[in-house]
């Protein structure tokens, strides 16, 4: 190598030389890799007497085009694999970095958004979806994404039975929402109807009063009572089934409770009374998005009365807590005030998320709702009730009884 090559080469490492200067050094460059290529084939393909084979005479570059092709697609398969490792890398880089902000972003508080999170989707479906508990389970994702599924379960008779399955997923706090019912179930047999007189209060003196008018237009035709009740009469009788029963008046929580005491039947679930439905038609009073609570309240995260606490440090950042507590006791067929307040905290929650109020009750209006009854107090028109076939039947002849509806069968699993 000549000493004015050596110092164009320093020039080039310095940035000394012009453009046309670099690019005629890079080709320079360029042939002594190939000569450096070939003299190493020659050398590999040496014979063991130390004879070096004889070079085309038309080869000025030493390498034939097919061993050119050869170093070059050799090249080009470096470069893939490195560009390729290079994608990976950032990608894990990424994967990595997202996982923990995205635990952070739905993990950190007390209570973390997750779990406010779960509460306004269970508060949601207690209220817009007749008998139906969903177990939430989460699961963090990367990207700020974040799943919540579980089995939709209603109880039929005794037992809770699967009739689905329902998922929430999380983008940056985004909800979206998929519901699969299973074949044989949907949610198409919650038809209520609301009374047509709002006058018939549910005083139990205002019901005394009114009994022998019931009597007689309950003698005078069978059609006053609509409904699947013939459906009913020919289910088994060693079956139970769910029924969406709907009332010919208002009835307070309380009073409605005690109608249900000595019957041996369970009211799982209450419709309550938010207004005509004007958006199908007011004159049938048809409710088929009805809005309402459950038997066994939902408790919320401040519901929570903590008995006990304990905290331990593990590593440095790390810690674990245990705490133990209980939540209110509520009477069987009693404490109608604390399930009232129950289900307007529940609705008063709702008006806080109001995107997962709108993904999970679409048909709700949640703040109309809470507006009426707040002015005119809680009012029950209906019930999903669940029990023995033959027991179910025994309603036909209940004067506050309207119309039924027949939703899960199962076979016998009551307890007495």
């Amino acid at each position: 190598m000549s000493e004015e090559f050596k110092q164009r080469l320093k020039d080039y490492a310095d940035g000394k030389l012009s453009d046309d200067e670099k690019m005629e050094i890079e080709r320079e460059m360029e042939k002594l890799e190939e000569y450096q290529a070939y003299v190493n084939e020659m050398m590999d393909n040496t014979s063991a007497d130390g004879a070096i084979p004889k070079r085309a005479a038309n080869d000025q570059t030493g390498l034939s085009p097919k061993k050119e092709k050869r170093i070059v697609r050799r090249g080009k398969w470096k470069a893939r694999i490195s560009n390729t490792l290079t994608v990976i890398s950032v990608f894990l880089v990424v994967s990595i970095l997202s996982s923990i902000g995205t635990a952070l972003f739905y993990g950190v508080g007390d209570p973390s958004r997750n779990d406010k999170y779960r509460d306004a989707i269970a508060s949601a479906i207690s209220i817009s979806k007749p008998n139906v508990d969903v177990p939430l389970s989460s699961q963090g994702k990367t990207f700020f994404s974040q799943e919540m599924y579980g089995d939709m379960l209603k109880q039929v008779g005794s037992e809770r039975v699967t009739v689905g399955k329902y998922t929430v997923n999380f983008l940056f706090g985004l909800p979206s929402v998929e519901m699969d019912w299973k074949e044989g179930s949907s949610g198409t047999s919650q038809i209520f109807y609301r009374p047509k007189d709002k006058s018939e209060t549910s005083s139990a003196s205002r019901e005394e009063n009114n009994k022998e008018k019931l009597k007689e237009a309950k003698a005078g035709s069978s059609s006053t009572k609509s409904g699947d009740w013939s459906r009913l009469e020919k289910l088994p009788e060693g079956t139970v089934a769910e029924a969406y029963v709907s009332f010919n008046r208002f009835f307070s929580t309380d009073e409605l409770l005690k109608q249900f005491e000595n019957r041996n039947m369970e009211a799982v679930w209450f419709a309550v009374d938010t207004g005509p439905d004007m958006r199908f038609g007011s004159e049938d009073e048809v409710i088929i998005h009805p809005v309402g609570f459950p038997a066994s309240p939902v408790w919320h995260h401040d519901d929570l009365t903590v008995t006990s606490y304990k905290e331990e440090k593990r590593g440095w950042f790390g810690k674990v807590v245990s705490s133990g507590g209980h939540y209110p006791s509520v009477e069987t067929y009693g404490d109608g005030e604390l399930r009232n307040e129950q289900f307007k905290k529940s609705l008063r929650l709702l008006q806080e998320y109001k995107l997962i109020a709108d993904r999970v009750a679409p048909f709700i209006d949640v703040d109309a709702s809470l507006e009426y009854i707040d002015q005119n107090g809680i009012h029950l028109y209906g019930a999903v009730v669940t029990g023995p076939v033959k027991e179910l039947l025994t309603l036909q002849e209940v004067s506050w009884v309207r119309d039924l509806r027949v939703g899960e069968v199962r076979l016998w699993n009551w307890t007495e």
